[in-house]
């Protein structure tokens, strides 16, 4: 099962401080609008989202059918699959995507300790 690229969601107090700190330590902007509040920074393989006012609390993220450059790569496991095997592993998902359907989509599970994982598939 391909999960897609890996990022880090962070929620983050002062966009503009967040995002000079992770510049200071090798990232880049690589996406994102600040007049909207969000980046997404990049450092290699790299990804860490910078949120202010988003979100309460820091979210581990996978986008299927993205490698970490945004690109589709030549072959994916598609949303819906890794939603059904999560399902048959016995993970609740309370806002599971309807099978019937295709292209974008997102579920969030959560782990034992109460982390929010985000799977988001853009295309």
């Amino acid at each position: 099962m391909k999960l897609g690229a890996f990022s880090i969601s962070l929620t983050v107090k002062d966009l503009e401080l967040s995002k000079a700190f992770y510049q200071n330590i090798g990232f880049s902007v690589f996406a994102g609008d600040l007049d909207k509040k969000y980046l997404i920074m990049k450092s290699n393989n790299s990804l860490i989202g910078l949120f202010q006012g988003m979100f309460d609390k820091n979210i581990i993220t996978f986008n299927p059918g993205w490698d970490e450059n945004a690109q589709k790569p030549s072959s994916y496991t598609d949303i819906r699959d890794i939603q059904n095997k999560i399902k048959e592993n016995g993970i609740s998902i309370p806002n599971e995507i309807h099978e019937n359907t295709s292209g974008p989509a997102s579920f969030i599970i959560t782990d034992p300790d109460g982390n929010p994982i985000l799977f988001d598939q853009h295309i």
